[in-house]
């Protein structure tokens, strides 16, 4: 395997210009440097494709060798665009596996765009690394190479990319080839930029595709996909779009920066977490293109916590290798499409090395989160989002009631969209279908089938209360009946309201309120509303924080048209046995400890 060339030694914290994380551009440096040497050890002869331990995707082997290539030459660009000074040779090592993975009689030719998707999606990895390392890479390649390349890359004006986040890879691989004199039609362009912006719903968030008019997609594919290569094609191209979209993504972090918590995680909500770090690329962005949410100190704090957070967690193992994981390597969240590669595109959260050393992002003195100031309750319409996040435990919770990732159609619901609660502390079990889901509201039958929360329908949303319904169904055709519910978030609490409307003469049902999977926090459900039975579930090897998590429910014998209520708490909290909840008429009326109420309706 060669010398341990990964294991450089961090500088020490600078307490003094970053009080909050101790890091600097000098961290930065050294965290992409140490990740791009430990990969070499995996590099072919001509370093054209990354072969890396771990099970292929679907793509196989050869897909996942480019993978590897093309995301870690991503953090290559970032690194060489920031800075004159190259001590590892990277332009060097990236230049030559360009050469041999473009050259289509090389032993390490790449596979094509015209073979399967995935070369698609690392064509633009690669146009964004190419622009940005133009002079110590692009430039000083033969023109032979620069033909190949650009001969590898040209098929994306003919493949068919799909209507959603991919739209986005195709426009930044034909603007690459447009700057260098290759294939591109502008009329190719503008019709995907017209297909992306039917994903935008206002807010700075965009839905990634749209499912039979459902727009309900919403994911960390907003802000490192659809904010950030929207900005990176007019950093590109020159786009007289750039105001727009830079408009979009200053309203996006006014509310994204408040779902990562005061110890740098980001929310673990969505598809693809093992990027990990590439959360902190919107963040980036706004410096980058000047968006002017954040100011400089505050926006390195943020991403210098996002980044801290993984490494101490163990986010790469003792080979220098980012795994499929969030904290440490966890195999279960391994999708199809991933590979040992999947993970470097967590580089996009390298983005901020494009900023040289001098710029005010690096050399202004951190500042505190709002979060760190003061609790925070934040609406996010578009996806349905009630965000709380406390001060004094720095936990950022997400209440979900528009979030499903589904189309009209009854189907199984994805543990990573359709729960009711996420956190930046807790992870959902991933587990099947017919076992107990936590943060959820489910219907169970007297055969332990469980009802699958999809698709959502958000009612009403204000900053402390939100109200959706969805159907009764257990995988497959609806029984007549529709979940209303409703939760009142203060805080660290969750007054989750229930009512089951509709007529149904079958099987008895039983009613579940379960609160956060946690393997470490406190996680609590207390009845308030109702006759329940308390209980647990603890599993082994299922939680992304964790080895064992445990579950806390309640559960009700149902009766349509009744009212159920009950107390949902994250983290260690005084005064939750002196929230109440009664019935009024068709009202629930919360009662917090101060004195204050909230009235909550069920009616549609």
């Amino acid at each position: 395997m060669g010398v341990r060339r990964h294991s450089q030694r961090l500088t020490d914290d600078d307490r003094e210009l970053s009080p909050y994380t101790g890091w600097t551009h000098e961290h930065w440096r050294t965290i992409a440097d140490r990740t791009l040497l430990a990969l070499r050890d995996f590099g072919s002869p001509g370093h054209a494709s990354l072969d890396l331990p771990g099970p292929p995707s679907r793509s196989g082997p050869a897909s996942d060798g480019l993978e590897g290539f093309a995301r870690s030459f991503l953090t290559a660009g970032f690194r060489l665009a920031g800075s004159d000074e190259d001590p590892h040779d990277h332009a060097g090592w990236y230049a030559e596996g360009l050469a041999a993975g473009a050259d289509p009689s090389s032993p390490e030719a790449w596979p094509r765009l015209t073979d399967f998707g995935q070369p698609r999606v690392e064509a633009a990895a690669m146009a964004i690394a190419l622009h940005e390392s133009r002079r110590q890479v692009w430039d000083k390649l033969d023109d032979r190479t620069r033909s190949q390349v650009v001969e590898w890359m040209a098929p994306a004006l003919e493949v068919t990319y799909p209507a959603s986040n991919w739209l986005w890879f195709q426009n930044v691989t034909l603007a690459f080839l447009r700057s260098v004199g290759g294939p591109c039609d502008d009329g190719v362009i503008q019709e995907n930029i017209a297909t992306l912006d039917t994903f935008y719903q206002g807010d700075g968030w965009y839905t990634d595709g749209l499912r039979s008019g459902r727009a309900t997609h919403y994911d960390w594919y907003n802000g490192w996909v659809m904010h950030l290569f929207s900005l990176w094609y007019c950093r590109m191209s020159g786009s007289d779009l750039l105001d727009g979209y830079r408009d979009r993504l200053r309203q996006y972090l006014d509310t994204a920066q408040h779902l990562v918590g005061s110890d740098g995680a980001p929310l673990h909500q969505g598809r693809s977490l093992v990027y990990r770090f590439a959360t902190a690329a919107p963040f980036w962005a706004g410096a980058i293109f000047d968006a002017g949410s954040l100011r400089p100190g505050a926006t390195r704090r943020l991403t210098s916590g996002i980044l801290r957070w993984f490494v101490e967690a163990g986010a790469w193992d003792d080979r220098g290798l980012l795994g499929l994981g969030w904290r440490t390597a966890f195999p279960p969240m391994r999708q199809s499409y991933s590979g040992p590669g999947s993970p470097y595109w967590a580089g996009l959260g390298f983005a901020g090395l494009v900023l040289p050393p001098t710029h005010p992002v690096w050399t202004d003195r951190e500042e505190p989160l709002r979060l760190e100031q003061s609790d925070v309750a934040v609406v996010a319409r578009p996806p349905g989002w009630l965000i709380s996040g406390t001060t004094a435990d720095g936990i950022v919770r997400v209440v979900n009631h528009g979030t499903d990732h589904a189309g009209p159609e009854p189907g199984l619901e994805d543990p990573l969209y359709s729960r009711h609660g996420y956190s930046t502390t807790t992870a959902p079990d991933l587990v099947g279908a017919e076992e107990r889901p936590d943060s959820q509201v489910a219907i169970r039958t007297a055969d332990g089938r469980w009802s699958q929360r999809r698709p959502i329908t958000v009612l009403t949303l204000t900053p402390h209360v939100a109200v959706s319904r969805f159907p009764v169904h257990f995988g497959e055709a609806e029984v007549g009946l529709t979940v209303v519910t409703a939760s009142v978030v203060r805080g660290p609490f969750e007054v989750r309201i229930v009512r089951v409307d509709g007529e149904y003469d079958g099987e008895s049902l039983a009613l579940t309120i379960s609160g956060y999977a946690t393997c470490g926090p406190a996680s609590t459900v207390r009845p308030l509303i109702g006759e329940w039975q308390e209980g647990s579930t603890t599993r082994h090897g299922v939680n992304a924080f964790g080895d064992v998590s445990v579950t806390p429910w309640v559960e009700a014998a149902l009766e349509p048209g009744r009212i159920y209520a009950a107390l949902v708490v994250l983290g260690d909290s005084e005064y939750d046995d002196q929230i109440t909840a009664g019935i009024d008429g068709a009202t629930v009326v919360v009662t917090w400890p101060d004195g204050r109420q909230d009235l909550v309706s069920l009616a549609e």
